[in-house]
Formats: C-alpha cells, structure tokens, sequence
C-alpha cells in the first residue's frame, strides 16, 4: 500500500503518539497463527472490510447503469423525432461525464479499502493456507496500522477517472460519438457529400459549426488521452495464468 501516511504528532515529551508512526521503528512482533485471539481478530477485520468494498462496489454499479440509461434514451428520442437538433448528444456526453466523475470518487473509496483486503488475503490468509509463518514477515502490519489512524487514497483523481473509462465508459462516449454522426448523416438538411459539408451539418441553431466540431473531436482527444495515460499503468487485480496453473483449477 504505497502512499501510506506518516504521523508527525507526538505527545508529552516529543515521542510519539503511536508506535507505528514517527520516528518509532521498532520491528513490530510477528503474531502467531496458533493465537486465537489474533486470528479471530484479523478474521473479523477481513470480513468488515470485505462487507465495505462491496458496498461501494455496487454503487459503482449504480453510476453505471445510469450513464448507460440516459445514453439509451436520448438515443432513441433523437432518432425518433427529425426536428430534435444533433446537439441533444452534447447534453448527453455532460450527463455521462458527470456520471463518470462521481463514479470516479466513489472508485477512490472503493480501492483504497481494496487495497486493506488484498493485504489481508496476501499476508495473512496465505500464510494461514500455506501454514508458513515465514509469510507473516515484512511491514504490511505497520502499514495497514497507519491506514486505520490516517486513512489515505491510493490513486489520484485522474487515475480513477481513467479506470472507470477504460473499463466501462469508454464503450459508452463510443456509442455516443457513433449515434451523434449518424444523427447528423440522416437527419441533414442539405446531403453530405464531403468532409466540408459534414463540418457544415454541425450548425445547429445559433450555435456554429466550429463550436459543435470542437465538443465533438475534442471528446475524442480527451478520452483517448487519458485511456492511454491509464494504459501505461497496471491496474488489473487478476492477471492472466499460465496454462499449466489453469489446469489445476479444472475440477
């Protein structure tokens, strides 16, 4: 859990509040598995915390399904009726935009708690598997300790953005942009013939051609952009096997 926070308060005398924290770097006892008091404890806090990531995992759920919801009716109101103007699917792209943002923040909370479980699976659950207390090793206890008194993100703001389009709204703008063209295609008021008059059908109203054009190409820049800033980082939680792993797992 990179990022973890450090705490710089201290109490009577200038040592610190918490032993975890400050300049405090006495190694930390390693627990025993045969404990039943630690082991019930860390059971316990395994499956709080994975009753918290599911919370927030399903209102992720909820952003989604209504960006895709307000997708698909505006869709079908502008292709129903030729007098409503092209430019209904730029409201659309704010509407989903917006979805995109608040599903962003909750993806913060959503992965910072992520990464207390994955803790928790990697460095006690496995040892409890593999019944090797060697594992139980290293400053993973430190860490989550200092992320119960300080809780932290774990990934910035536009990461976040980034994953949630990567994964899901990018199939959305997608759609978007295709319906917003095709809109323009069929219900123009003059025949498009070049790339000119295809430029030109984005007037609508007192709004010009350049300014549409622009909402238009620049969505696409944008979310290009940021699908290959999140590409150069490895964000996946599940990672492909090799075909001799995957053949144990076929009961």
């Amino acid at each position: 859990m990179d990022g973890a926070p450090q705490s710089t308060s201290s109490g009577e005398g200038g040592e610190p509040r918490y032993g975890m924290t400050g300049g405090d770097s006495r190694p930390m006892p390693t627990p025993s598995l045969k404990d039943p008091c630690y082991v019930n404890a860390m059971v316990h806090f395994y499956r709080g915390e994975l009753g918290r990531i599911m919370i927030w995992r399903q209102r992720l759920d909820v952003t989604t399904t209504w960006a895709i919801t307000s997708s698909t009716t505006i869709i079908t109101v502008a292709f129903t009726f030729r007098d409503i103007p092209h430019i209904i699917f730029f409201f659309n792209l704010a509407l989903v935009w917006i979805m995109l943002w608040i599903e962003a923040r909750r993806y913060r909370f959503y992965d910072a708690f992520r990464g207390r479980v994955r803790m928790l699976e990697t460095h006690f659950l496995v040892p409890m598997v593999s019944q090797s207390d060697r594992l139980l090793d290293g400053e993973w206890r430190r860490l989550v300790c200092e992320d119960l008194i300080l809780p932290s993100f774990k990934i910035s703001t536009l990461e976040a953005v980034g994953r949630r389009l990567k994964r899901n709204y990018v199939f959305i703008f997608a759609i978007i942009m295709l319906a917003w063209a095709l809109k323009i295609f069929m219900h123009a008021s003059q025949p498009i013939t070049s790339l000119r008059s295809f430029y030109t059908a984005f007037e609508a109203g007192h709004l010009p051609a350049w300014l549409n054009a622009g909402i238009f190409v620049g969505t696409i820049v944008v979310v290009t952009t940021i699908i290959i800033y999140v590409a150069r980082k490895s964000d996946s939680e599940v990672s492909e096997f090799g075909s001799g792993n995957i053949s144990l797992w076929r009961i």
